[in-house]
């Protein structure tokens, strides 16, 4: 006897990934905004290391979210997998940045930026396509 079994996320699931992600690349955009107060002002370092916590957080939230949007619909794990991947690039960003590597800290920061966008997109154009077959 054959079970029927979900293969979409959970409505809830998918509203907090698309939270999470826009979080994440709003504080990657801040992250942009406060790097180049570094050069202007001395409050610059405090508001660089502050979005630095709340980014890292943000993307530990993103992961989190993921896996809640997967696990009670069996959907495909690919969102928690891009999640993970990029609390990795977060990882190494925080060390490039505290190392002081600004060669490899500021162009990893402009690819983060870029496939934050683009997951958000992601995100937000499966909502749409879900709301619009309901």
């Amino acid at each position: 006897m054959a079970t029927a079994t979900r293969t979409t996320p959970a409505p809830g699931g998918a509203a907090l990934l698309r939270a999470a992600i826009t979080l994440q690349t709003l504080a990657i955009l801040f992250q942009a905004v406060t790097a180049g107060l570094l050069l202007a002002s001395s409050h610059g370092e405090v508001l660089h290391s502050v979005g630095a916590r709340v980014m890292y957080g943000a993307s530990m939230l993103y992961v989190l979210a993921a896996i809640l949007a997967w696990r009670p619909g069996g959907g495909s794990p690919r969102p928690v997998l891009y999640a993970s991947g990029f609390l990795a690039l977060a990882s190494v960003q925080v060390v490039l940045g505290i190392a002081h590597k600004p060669a490899l800290h500021v162009p990893l920061g402009v690819v983060m930026f870029g496939l934050s966008v683009l997951a958000l997109g992601q995100a937000w154009s499966a909502g749409r396509a879900s709301a619009g077959r309901r």
